[in-house]
C-alpha cells in the first residue's frame, strides 16, 4: 500500500488542476488494490477511511481522518468509486483532505495571512470604467456582496477603477480577518483558500462559507468579466476545459465546507 500511495503523491497533491491532469497522463494509473471501503474511528475521535480494514494514509503518512461523518462518507465514496484503477482526477475531496492534513495543518497562520492578502486586492473591488454594460453588471452582481460584508462583517472595502492598486482600510481587513477565524481549521482554511484562489476573491469565499452565496452564485460572480468577454467575443476549447476543471475544484471545496458544518 505505501508504494502505491507514493505513486499517487504528485497527482493527488499538485495545486494546479491542469498540471495534475498532465502528471496523470505521464504514467499508468495504479490498479485498485483493495476490496472493501469502510469508515472507522480515528485516534482523535474523528472518522477515518479504511481499505480492507486498514487506515488510508496521506502522502505524508498521516491517517486520512476528518472531524465529521459526512465528510468521511464523501472520502470513502471516492475510494469506493475507483474501479479497476485509482484515478486521482476523480478524487478531489481526497486531494483537499491531503492538502489540509499534510500542509495547512503545519502552518495555518501562513494560509490565513495569504487569504488576507487576497482580501487586500479583492477582485470585486476593482471595477471597469467601460463599457457601460459591463460596469452595470459588475455593480449588480458585486455591490450586494460588498454591502453584505459592510453590514454583516463590519468590513467596509473601498472600490478602485482599473487595475491601479487601492490600499484597503486596516479596519476592513481586521474585520474580514475576524470573520475568517470562524473557519480557521486546517480543512476550513484549505477550502477557503482554494475558493479564494479559484475566484480571485476572498470576499466571495467567505460569503459562500457564511451562507450568503451558493457555490454557483460565487462562481458566476467571479466570472462576470470573463462571461462578458465570452458573450461578445466567444471562447476557445482550451479555455473552456480549464474553466471546467477549476469549477470541479470549486465544487469539491464547497462540498467539503458544507460537510464540516
Amino acid at each position: 500500500m505505501p508504494d502505491i500511495r507514493d505513486e499517487l503523491i504528485g497527482a493527488l497533491s499538485h495545486e494546479d488542476p491542469v498540471r495534475r491532469a498532465q502528471i496523470q497522463m505521464l504514467k499508468p494509473l495504479p490498479k485498485r488494490f483493495y476490496k472493501d471501503v469502510s469508515i472507522g474511528v480515528a485516534d482523535d475521535g474523528g472518522h477515518s477511511v479504511l481499505l480492507d480494514g486498514r487506515p488510508v494514509r496521506t502522502p505524508a503518512k498521516h491517517p486520512l481522518a476528518v472531524p465529521t461523518l459526512k465528510l468521511a462518507e464523501m472520502l470513502a465514496a471516492e475510494w469506493d468509486a475507483q474501479a479497476e484503477v485509482i484515478d486521482p482526477a476523480k478524487m478531489p475531496v481526497t486531494r483537499i483532505a491531503n492538502t489540509a492534513l499534510d500542509g495547512v495543518a503545519k502552518d495555518q497562520r501562513s494560509v490565513f495571512e495569504d487569504i488576507l492578502r487576497f482580501a487586500g486586492t479583492d477582485l470585486i473591488c476593482y471595477r471597469a470604467s467601460s463599457p457601460e454594460g459591463l460596469v452595470e453588471r459588475q455593480n449588480v452582481v458585486w455591490n450586494p456582496v460588498l454591502e453584505w460584508a459592510a453590514q454583516s462583517l463590519g468590513a467596509r472595502f473601498i472600490l478602485a477603477e482599473g487595475v491601479i492598486h487601492q490600499e484597503q482600510p486596516e479596519e476592513a481587513i481586521t474585520a474580514y480577518a475576524e470573520s475568517l477565524r470562524a473557519f480557521a481549521t486546517p480543512l476550513g482554511l484549505t477550502c477557503i483558500h482554494t475558493i479564494t484562489t479559484l475566484t480571485g476573491s476572498a470576499l466571495l469565499a467567505v460569503a459562500f462559507a457564511s451562507g450568503r452565496l451558493t457555490a454557483e452564485q460565487a462562481w458566476a460572480a467571479a466570472h462576470v468579466d470573463e462571461d462578458w468577454q465570452i458573450e461578445h467575443w466567444g471562447t476557445d476549447e482550451e479555455a473552456f476545459k480549464r474553466r471546467e476543471l477549476r469549477w470541479q475544484e470549486m465544487q469539491a471545496a464547497a462540498a467539503v465546507l458544507d460537510a464540516l458544518r
